[in-house]
């Protein structure tokens, strides 16, 4: 069963409350505590044991705190998808430097890489 913990801030503590089952409440200091008190909150108040729930963590934010951390969330997504496609275009550059007869020294000049990146990047490629 999906148990959905909706946490909200209040003074040094996350209140969580559980919708899927009822009368499931508790408080923790951290997040990264949350899934384990929903887990045996839960096999006492549900007809399972805690091995039968899967807690999705859900922290409840100020809109501007929200929009900061959605932003946050989507750059670092760019910038995976940028690194990635730097790597291919990046494998590409050596090969076609290697097989204009370049050592992995003058790939590495050329590429703003150590000679041992150059090597690494062209058995790669």
């Amino acid at each position: 069963m999906e148990l959905t913990a909706k946490c909200k801030r209040s003074g040094q503590w996350w209140t969580v409350r559980v919708p899927e089952i009822r009368g499931l409440f508790t408080q923790t200091r951290r997040l990264d505590q949350v899934e384990e008190w929903v887990l045996d909150a839960a096999s006492m108040l549900g007809d399972q044991p805690s091995e039968g729930y899967v807690v999705t963590v859900v922290p409840e934010l100020e809109d501007d705190t929200l929009a900061v951390v959605t932003s946050v969330k989507e750059a670092r997504e760019r910038l995976r998808t940028s690194e990635k496609e730097a790597a291919v275009v990046n494998r590409e550059a050596v090969k076609q430097l290697a097989d204009q007869g370049l050592t992995v020294r003058d790939i590495g000049m050329i590429l703003d890489v150590s000679p041992q990146r150059a090597h690494k990047l062209l058995k790669a490629a």
